[in-house]
């Protein structure tokens, strides 16, 4: 399989040339999500949302502990995820079968919301890492994005008939998946009665328009930016770049095209207005495809057994602005007393260096996975606390 570095910027090489590129297939009938094969995750069976998701806790001093994940065997609110630009199949749009990289994307992106929700993750007919390097090289891709939305959309109706039942939902997202949702609440969920229903709306890696110093109007109407764990029927979105390298003025992260209008930029470790280091839950060997391996976690070069890894203290993130971009902030914060790696991957590399428009994007999540996890909780609470369910539910 082709790095995702160099599937999105390869040039013109025989095997990839633009001319051999798959026209889109001809319109199909839309799909149903009635049949289990189309869904990525559904509660109360084995899937890619039951991935494993005990981490190793790594701490300043070198010790180790195993942290055991436990999922909520009654939760009480659900969560619809949709996963980012991970498929490799050589079309504009990616097929219904759940491959390694879809699998493994939610498994670390959704599985440990598990924690406290029902995950429902559908499979969809996404724009694919193939179609997505040709639309970044000028070529048109007609109808591919109108596809992948037509899919969640679909899969969002069967939700709603037929599983959720009144419930409360987060709606979580990354990248491409982040931007459907965006779609999605804006034409599909404001202003209508299922708005209530929303807990939260988490979609890092994408760009959300809010008017500057403001937090509700935009790309999404009625739907304000989260300033609190106890606020619900709102949005968290940011991109991520290291503190030290911020945005370059070609990135396609971190600013809007809208005049007055700001990329939003909602930090989940510090929604009080105190920051603090993030509760991250990072690859116990790295980033993922198209990035660098993770080095040794400690001094020690001990293995890790996990898939995951904490490391508590040592990332930070806050909102910043640099010019016309506004991003969350990475800050990784080395102390030669302490016995860890100062060296975190989640860069899209190409020739060994990283792409610096794309920032973190690999590891949007990671960084706050563990206060995203969290404040979906809280949230819900607070959610609940105004929605009770009926006695019958």
């Amino acid at each position: 399989m082709k790095s995702l570095a160099a599937i999105l910027l390869a040039t013109a090489a025989p095997t990839i040339a633009a001319a051999q590129v798959p026209s889109p297939p001809p319109p199909q009938a839309a799909l149903k999500y009635v049949s289990p094969d189309e869904w990525l995750c559904r509660p109360g069976r084995s899937d890619a949302c039951s991935a494993n998701q005990d981490a190793t806790i790594v701490r300043a001093d070198g010790s180790r502990t195993i942290e055991r994940f436990d999922r909520d065997e009654n939760p009480k609110f659900d969560c619809f995820y949709v996963y980012p630009t991970v498929s490799a199949d050589p079309a504009p749009n990616s097929d219904m079968i759940a491959g390694p990289e879809e699998i493994a994307v939610a498994g670390s992106q959704a599985a440990r919301f598990t924690k406290h929700c029902r995950v429902f993750a559908p499979l969809y007919r996404q724009v694919t890492l193939l179609a997505l390097r040709e639309a970044l090289q000028g070529k048109p891709m007609p109808d591919v994005r109108a596809r992948a939305y037509a899919d969640v959309k679909a899969a969002w109706d069967e939700y709603l008939a037929y599983d959720n039942h009144g419930r409360g939902v987060v709606l979580i997202g990354h990248s491409q998946g982040a931007g459907l949702l965006k779609d999605l609440m804006a034409r599909e969920i404001e202003g209508k009665p299922v708005q209530r229903q929303i807990i939260s709306l988490i979609i890092p890696g994408t760009n959300v328009a809010v008017p500057v110093g403001k937090d509700v109007g935009g790309d999404l109407k009625s739907t304000p930016l989260c300033r609190s764990n106890k606020q619900s029927g709102c949005v968290v979105s940011y991109v991520s770049f290291r503190a030290e390298t911020p945005p370059p003025e070609f990135s396609r992260f971190g600013s809007v095209d809208q005049p007055g209008m700001t990329a939003a930029c909602v930090d989940p470790a510090a929604l009080d207005g105190q920051p603090k280091p993030t509760d991250a839950y990072l690859g116990a060997r790295g980033a993922g495809m198209g990035s660098a391996p993770q080095p040794a976690w400690s001094r020690d070069g001990a293995p890790v057994t996990t898939r995951f890894v904490k490391v508590p203290g040592l990332i930070s993130t806050r909102c910043a602005t640099s010019g016309r971009f506004s991003y969350l902030a990475v800050t990784t914060n080395a102390n030669p007393d302490d016995k860890r790696t100062d060296t975190i991957v989640g860069e899209i590399l190409r020739d060994g260096h990283p792409l610096a428009a794309w920032g973190l994007h690999l590891i949007d999540l990671p960084i706050e996975m563990g206060d995203l996890v969290e404040l979906t909780e809280d949230q819900a609470k607070a959610w609940l606390a105004k929605n009770p369910p009926s006695p019958a539910g």
